[in-house]
């Protein structure tokens, strides 16, 4: 349900569980943190995106029922992407919602598809939000959008995700694949401790 593809030092980790909308078990979320976790010193461009028309509905719903949403492997997971010292790229194939945004909100750069929506409804559902991704959420747009969000559980546009700085840039669904190549060039011609350089003087 996790799939990796290494294309010299891209690597690219595709939630591949398109009939379930790719919502995430533990031990996706184990599998893509393990991933992020080898690519740290190897990677000069980490890619995370979705099979199908959804990037991920979420935790998935037994697993959710069984503890999911208080298991460490979320935070372990955001973690390890925030920690890689390469390009970061979350290319949101379609919708993003609940805790799976934290692992887009760990990433550099966030691109999406016209039809991508965007919600947390952390409030409604009585969990509280990874305790990551408040503070990296009020980082891209600011406390009282980051509030309705997650307290309001609002569900926003893309055009809206884009005003916000949620996402860096809308692109269509054919071209998503062109717009990674474009944004991976200049780091995957870089050396490693130049792109960590540049990323840790760029916060």
């Amino acid at each position: 349900m996790i799939d990796l593809t290494r294309e010299g030092d891209l690597w690219t980790v595709t939630l591949n569980r398109p009939d379930k909308a790719n919502s995430v078990t533990p031990e996706m979320l184990a599998r893509i943190a393990e991933i992020a976790e080898e690519a740290r010193g190897r990677a000069k461009v980490f890619v995370l995106t979705g099979a199908g028309k959804v990037f991920s509905a979420g935790a998935d719903l037994e697993a959710a029922k069984a503890g999911l949403a208080v298991d460490p492997v979320w935070e372990r997971l955001s973690g390890a992407i925030a920690d890689l010292p390469c390009l970061t790229i979350a290319a949101l194939n379609g919708t993003l919602a609940g805790g799976s945004f934290g692992m887009a909100l760990a990433c550099d750069l966030r691109i999406a598809v016209p039809e991508a929506r965007f919600f947390y409804p952390v409030a409604r559902l009585g969990f509280l939000p990874q305790p990551s991704d408040p503070p990296r959420l009020v980082a891209l747009v600011g406390p009282a959008r980051a509030k309705m969000i997650l307290l309001a559980g609002a569900k926003i546009e893309v055009e809206e995700a884009l005003a916000w700085g949620l996402v860096d840039r809308i692109v269509p669904r054919a071209a998503l694949g062109a717009t990674v190549a474009e944004l991976s060039e200049a780091a995957l011609a870089a050396a490693p401790d130049h792109i960590a350089a540049i990323k840790t003087l760029s916060g």
